[in-house]
């Protein structure tokens, strides 16, 4: 066990001496959250949702809100997204009669709480809100949500793939793509009616993980209170005792937290007390701007006996000096520096 205050060597990565760049591991970053609300503006103002079906009119009128962050970060010509934001987007609707008189006119928002990276294979969640809600109203409101949904969504996808193809970085990266010549796609053709082995077997992709990023899963068992545990996890006196490191830890949403002497750092995003902590988290040696989503959920299945269940997605598969054990070494500090001392410390054993 290392010395109070020294931390855990196995969890820190120090600065080589020589300030050599490992595997050239160089990393730029855009910051893309002016251009995510131009586009999303763009994408999402003055659209025509109902144009007279069933007597009602309803468009999109302007983006009010583009909150959150978003960059893009460039290894190598590798694309890399980063983003996390909220939308919000007021539209207006009208039901009329057949003759053309106007019964109704209201005014509502479409609000799409999340749209991440982490879940850029999912369509995020849409919430339409009508400030009438009397029966015209919800009637206006409903027809939104049937027919104008999957406008908003398909709109969404757009950004999302503008994201993955580099947004507002891809005049950077078009310029670092490396020339190609006619010999070497001379070679390339050539090679496939040459070789005398069959193609590898092709694998299933993996749709869980970015390129260059992994998620790492684990379920633990504890005899003790649910409570307990999230209270030990979110103490910062009980993780200076059972880790012998300084922990700085703030117990709001939005509040940052420092662990094993400032090696860890991040921010809560998400706190329900002995139920849910959802975290930005990464550790210092990771190329900077880079952060994985950490998931703890707490379930009592019965009295004294709790299942916590972790997930942490966007791990990069190597540190900014190259070293490729990062995934290995966070489940392995997760498992014996964390989880496996608090059983030994407080005697929560199974």
């Amino acid at each position: 066990m290392a010395k109070y205050g020294e931390g855990d060597k196995r969890w820190i990565v120090e600065d080589r001496p020589d300030g050599t760049n490992v595997h050239n591991w160089h990393w730029a970053e855009t910051n893309c959250l002016e251009w995510s609300r131009n586009l999303l503006s763009k994408l999402l103002s003055d659209l025509t949702i109902l144009d007279g079906e069933g007597n009602l009119f309803i468009k999109t009128k302007e983006v009010k809100k583009v909150d959150g962050e978003a960059f893009i970060n460039i290894r190598k010509g590798k694309i890399i997204p980063g983003y996390e934001i909220s939308v919000s987007v007021s539209w207006e609707g009208e039901a009329r009669n057949p003759d053309g008189t106007s019964l109704l006119k209201v005014d509502g928002t479409v609000e799409i709480p999340y749209i991440a990276d982490e879940n850029a294979d999912e369509d995020p969640e849409i919430r339409v809100i009508v400030k009438d809600e009397g029966p015209i109203g919800n009637r206006i409101k409903e027809a939104f949500l049937s027919k104008g949904k999957s406008i908003v969504l398909e709109k969404v996808r757009v950004y999302v793939q503008s994201m993955a193809k580099g947004g507002p970085a891809k005049e950077e990266l078009e310029l670092h793509k490396p020339s190609t010549n006619k010999s070497s796609s001379s070679t390339a053709a050539i090679a496939p009616a040459t070789a005398t082995t069959a193609p590898p077997a092709q694998k299933k992709k993996d749709t869980t993980s970015k390129e260059g990023f992994k998620s790492i899963s684990l379920t633990e068992k504890f005899h003790c209170r649910a409570q307990n545990i999230y209270e030990i996890l979110m103490d910062e006196n009980r993780w200076k005792g059972f880790t012998q490191s300084n922990a700085n830890i703030s117990r709001e949403v939005g509040g940052e937290f420092s662990l094993f002497d400032g090696s860890i750092t991040g921010t809560n995003q998400e706190l329900q007390e002995g139920k849910l902590i959802v975290q930005k988290w990464r550790f210092g040696s990771w190329p900077d701007g880079i952060h994985s989503t950490v998931r703890l959920t707490f379930d009592e299945p019965e009295p004294g006996v709790t299942i916590v269940k972790l997930k942490q997605t966007n791990v990069p598969e190597e540190d900014r000096y190259g070293n490729s054990t990062v995934v290995e070494n966070t489940e392995r500090g997760w498992r014996d520096l964390i989880f496996y001392k608090i059983r030994a410390v407080f005697g929560f054993g199974v």
